[in-house]
């Protein structure tokens, strides 16, 4: 069979539930991946031929994006901040409004100066590890209450060949860090109930519901934990960082303004989205 026969294929069972650009990303991504052929390779030879089992494996591909399932888990792994990472569906999928609040982190923080962070509800890794890469100085210290997550985010670290200390902990039962820090992040789960209904398939059937929704009556359940407990374990003009629900904003910067920060700064994503959020102890 020839590879752009599967091509046609793709776009035919797939274009009108995601459009035909994003079916050719989806498309070029697998071949790739699974029989190391690319646009280019395509262009080059248009009747580039495949195997059957070579076949097989995209056509299995194929009916999952036919059933939603994210490239990535798809793919088994991702792209973040220029590091690839591992994903499954214990972890949510690094998204790239989380790469700009590490640019933010990293812009705002100087490489060389030994500081210590801890990323609160660390899922993939993918903000611990890119810090620490980022900014080869610093002690990483990364806390999630799922274990799989943990055990996940533990494998990125040595594929990235990075040391990250890992803490699997419910930072809502915790009492203390027990420890001081100079940066303290987290992009807790802040999705309300009442938002599922805007939400695709890819997100709601696979992805984890525990990182990613929260209950009406009481959304900022986690940014007021975490501000709690990093108010007292920050270290003098510590800085604590989040990723943040778009209408929350204002009901964030107040929680952070009764415990005592300053200097909350909040910042827009790329889409121009409320999305990041800094505050100075």
């Amino acid at each position: 069979m020839k590879l752009k026969d599967i091509k046609d294929i793709f776009h035919s069972e797939l274009d009108a539930i995601f459009g035909k650009e994003e079916v050719c990303s989806f498309f070029f991504m697998l071949s790739e991946d699974y029989i190391g052929a690319n646009r280019l390779t395509l262009a080059l030879q248009p009747d580039f031929p495949v195997t059957k089992e070579e076949a097989n494996q995209l056509f299995e591909a194929l009916a999952l994006l036919k059933r939603q399932k994210p490239i990535q888990q798809i793919l088994g792994k991702t792209l973040f901040y220029g590091n690839e990472f591992m994903v499954d569906e214990h972890v949510l999928i690094p998204r790239p409004e989380t790469e700009e609040l590490v640019s933010w982190i990293v812009s705002d923080t100087d490489t060389q100066t030994p500081l210590k962070i801890l990323d609160i509800g660390t899922g993939s890794g993918c903000i611990a590890i890119s810090l620490a890469k980022a900014l080869p100085k610093a002690e990483v210290h990364a806390m999630d209450v799922s274990e799989k997550a943990i055990s996940l985010a533990k494998e990125n670290a040595l594929h990235n060949k990075i040391k990250v200390n890992f803490i699997e902990a419910d930072v809502l039962q915790l009492a203390s860090l027990e420890q001081e820090y100079d940066i303290i992040v987290s992009n807790p789960p802040y999705v309300r109930d009442m938002e599922k209904e805007h939400m695709k398939d890819n997100v709601l059937k696979y992805e984890p519901a525990l990182a990613l929704f929260v209950k009406d009556e009481d959304p900022l359940l986690f940014y007021r934990k975490i501000a709690v407990l990093a108010i007292e374990n920050l270290r003098e003009k510590g800085r604590l960082f989040f990723e943040i629900n778009q209408y929350l904003g204002s009901e964030t910067e107040k929680i952070l303004k009764e415990q005592g920060f300053d200097k909350i700064e909040l910042r827009q994503d790329s889409f121009g989205v409320d999305r990041m959020m800094k505050a100075t102890k």
